[in-house]
């Protein structure tokens, strides 16, 4: 028996010191000290008789040890977790989960999600980021996000990808200009507006820029931000034509300050997954995974 020679907070830090690349960001994510860090991966090493990391240069790296023993080490905690779970006792788990999610997640679903995450976890702490999609995919290669609720395309597949679901896109006016435009608009009566969506470089807007370099239609006419909810405002005011996902707009459109037009062309749906690197993740980031579907669903 191993008694308490080697805890779980040592194999704990370790784990958490690879996965975020420095000691302080793993003291960060566990709560912790960077000097308790320390100490824990020292005396883990002591009990062990081998030298699992070196620090160079500001960065930690794996010794050939380290990189045998890593595997072991999460098999370790992943058990222990299993344990906790099978007992019922998701309470006891007091992990931090790294979320990445997109703006379009962040104003309509993750309000569910967060509440069906309490419940199941209620200690489980979230540390969340709004981004560009493209960036989260990148902070998720970094090794600094845990489970990212994203749209592609991706960088890599090294990661999970489970599909939680599509979210439809729909050109909408204000009262005033629904009142100026025919029942259904082509593209080239659209880009006769000003047209107003988001980032440039998202899947949609690429497809209409293309689409309308095509048609011969002038680029300038489109309005991109950065920020969707930041679309909704303006077109509410008739500054221009809007084209952007239906659940974003939902209650406006419900409410009769935008109305649905017609179009002989929209974009592809969005489709939205929950994406993390199964050689780290715990069990908590897979059940919320599967949390994020239910509620993508649910709202």
């Amino acid at each position: 028996m191993i008694k308490s020679q080697i805890t779980l907070k040592q194999l704990e830090a370790f784990a958490f010191v690879v996965d975020t690349g420095t000691f302080r960001a793993a003291a960060s994510t566990l709560g912790t000290t960077q000097p308790n860090i320390s100490a824990r991966i020292a005396a883990l090493e002591a009990a062990l008789d081998v030298t699992l990391l070196i620090r160079d240069a500001g960065s930690v790296r794996l010794t050939a040890d380290g990189d045998r023993l890593l595997k072991k080490t999460r098999d370790v905690l992943w058990a222990g977790e299993a344990l906790i779970e099978e007992a019922g006792r998701q309470e006891l788990i007091e992990e931090t989960l790294r979320l990445g999610v997109t703006e379009l997640v962040a104003c309509t679903w993750l309000q569910d999600f967060l509440r069906l995450m309490k419940e199941v976890y209620p200690k489980l702490r979230i540390q969340l980021e709004v981004d560009l999609s493209t960036a989260i995919d990148s902070r998720l290669m970094e090794r600094q996000l845990d489970l990212a609720l994203q749209t592609g395309p991706f960088k890599s597949k090294a990661f999970t990808s489970e599909a939680l679901g599509q979210e439809n896109y729909c050109w909408v006016v204000n009262a005033d200009l629904i009142t100026q435009v025919s029942a259904k608009l082509t593209l080239p009566e659209l880009f006769d507006l000003t047209v107003l969506t988001h980032a440039k470089h998202t899947q949609a807007c690429a497809a209409l820029h293309s689409l309308a370099k095509e048609r011969g239609l002038k680029g300038e006419r489109v309005v991109h931000s950065s920020a969707l909810s930041a679309c909704v405002p303006m077109a509410l005011e008739g500054l221009g034509v809007a084209l952007l996902p239906e659940r974003l707009i939902a209650a406006e459109i419900a409410s009769g300050e935008l109305h649905r037009v017609e179009a002989d062309w929209v974009p592809e749906p969005l489709s939205f997954y929950a994406r993390y690197a199964p050689a780290r993740a715990g069990l908590y980031v897979e059940r919320a995974a599967q949390i994020a579907k239910a509620a993508m669903q649910l709202s």
